[in-house]
Order: C-alpha cells, then sequence, then structure tokens
C-alpha cells in the first residue's frame, strides 16, 4: 500500500485471501478454520488505519467469520478514509480438486454491492464469482466503474486464453474497467499465475502484471470513458430487462 501510494495510486487491490497460504487445496484443514477472523477484527483494523493515513480506497481480501460463526471468502472495502464501507463476499463457492472450496466457506449471502467511493463507483467479484455472467452483470448494473477481481488462479488452469477472455468480454459488455489481481508463488499442490491484468470498457488490456512472480501492477483509469462506452451508449440503451426474468432459471 505504501509502494503503490508512493507511485500515485489512489486505488489498490490485493489477491484472494492475501494473508494466508491457500489452505482450500486440501480437504477439510482443521487448523486452517482457526485463521478466519472477523471484519473488523486484527488485519483489517491494520488496514483501515492505513488506508486513512494514505487516502487510499482499499480492496482487501481474508478468510472472515462472522458473529454466527459461518466463514466466508470476503472483500472488505474501505474508503480513502479509512470508512468500512461494507464487505463484498464470494457468492457461488467451488469443489473440485485442489479448490475444495466448499469445506471453509459458506454461500455469499451480500449480492453484488457496488460502494461509492472518493475515487469512484467500485464493485468487486471474488474469484470464482466472475465466471457468472449474472454477477458481472449486476455490478454493471449497479454502475461500477471499476470491477475489481481478487483470485487464486494456477498455471494451467483454464484454456489458453480464457483467463482474461471472459474478463475482457464483461468489461465490454458493461462498459466498466475490470482488475483481476492473482495470487502468486508456489504452495504444496500448486503453481500460482500471477499475470495480474487491467481490461478499459471497451475491452482492450490496458496493463498487465509479471508471470510467475510478485508485482505491483500500476494503471491509469479515464473513468470518464465508462459514460461513452459501447455498453453505456449502445448495449443498455437497448435492454430488455422485464423479459430477462422469465429467461433465467
Amino acid at each position: 500500500m505504501r509502494q503503490a501510494s508512493a507511485q500515485g495510486a489512489r486505488l489498490i487491490a490485493f489477491p484472494e485471501v492475501v494473508l494466508d497460504r491457500f489452505f482450500p487445496q486440501n480437504r477439510n484443514d482443521a487448523s486452517a478454520h482457526e485463521l478466519a477472523e472477523p471484519v473488523p477484527g486484527p488485519s483489517t483494523r491494520k488496514i483501515a488505519d492505513l488506508a486513512r493515513e494514505l487516502e487510499l480506497v482499499t480492496v482487501f481480501n481474508l478468510y472472515e467469520r462472522d458473529e454466527r460463526g459461518l466463514t466466508f471468502d470476503s472483500s472488505p472495502v474501505f474508503d480513502a478514509d479509512g470508512t468500512l464501507l461494507g464487505i463484498t463476499r464470494m457468492v457461488h463457492i467451488t469443489q473440485y480438486e485442489n479448490f475444495f472450496e466448499q469445506d471453509y466457506y459458506a454461500l455469499g449471502d451480500r449480492g453484488a454491492p457496488v460502494y461509492e467511493t472518493a475515487v469512484g463507483r467500485v464493485g468487486v467479484a471474488i474469484c470464482y464469482d466472475r465466471h457468472y455472467p449474472e454477477l458481472m452483470r449486476a455490478l454493471g448494473v449497479g454502475r461500477a466503474d471499476v470491477v475489481l477481481i481478487p483470485q487464486v488462479g494456477s498455471v494451467g488452469e483454464w484454456p489458453q486464453g480464457m483467463f482474461e477472455a471472459e474478463v475482457r468480454t464483461a468489461a465490454f459488455q458493461n462498459g466498466y474497467f475490470a482488475a483481476l489481481c492473482n495470487r502468486t508463488g508456489v504452495e504444496e499442490n500448486l503453481t500460482f499465475a500471477g499475470e495480474s491484468f487491467v481490461s478499459d470498457p471497451e475491452g482492450r488490456i490496458i496493463a498487465r502484471g509479471k508471470s510467475g512472480e510478485d508485482d505491483l501492477l500500476i494503471a491509469d483509469l479515464e473513468l470518464e470513458r465508462v459514460a461513452d462506452s459501447t455498453a453505456r451508449r449502445l448495449f443498455w440503451r437497448d435492454r430488455r430487462p422485464e423479459l430477462y426474468g422469465d429467461w433465467l432459471g
């Protein structure tokens, strides 16, 4: 956060589960359940203090335990004055080899909020949620200027090119900037890819991070381009939302 601020950043995002090892690669690791913490809590209070000090809008991610004892994959969002604006919780929880996330995460119950921040309207789609056009559309309906995607993505996890293609498509169809922030490093069964990137509202990559190593990726976002994007000028004008409810199920 200090490095980003020193380079002029006003908004920062972290990858998924940034404080801990990626424990969902193992089945029901009892020790991992002790890593969950409340929000506000020890870690997020420190993040809030630093966001306020640096005047830096911050999208964090951690393993959250709420007052009911339920645990979530969560992204608290802090404004530039350190105020906790809200918590986005991952909605769709997967379960397959090396990604046993249903062993740890409850289903997100906060919907797809868009936060009014000091730098613009910010939405969050946590990792697996980016695969669901319904959620990416909901962030567009919420008039997000920027959608941030904290992720844990491993090398070779998806077909070549799809890592970026679906995010670029969502940015183009909804007329917002989309920034994916991916984990790096080697942990037990997985090698994490890095390769974070930023797409503009026309689906073009405007910044790309390093592959397989830690990187601080800085990008300038001209938010006035959102209103003039193809989606906001054309696609949104001709939507037929009165029909869509009958088509989805």
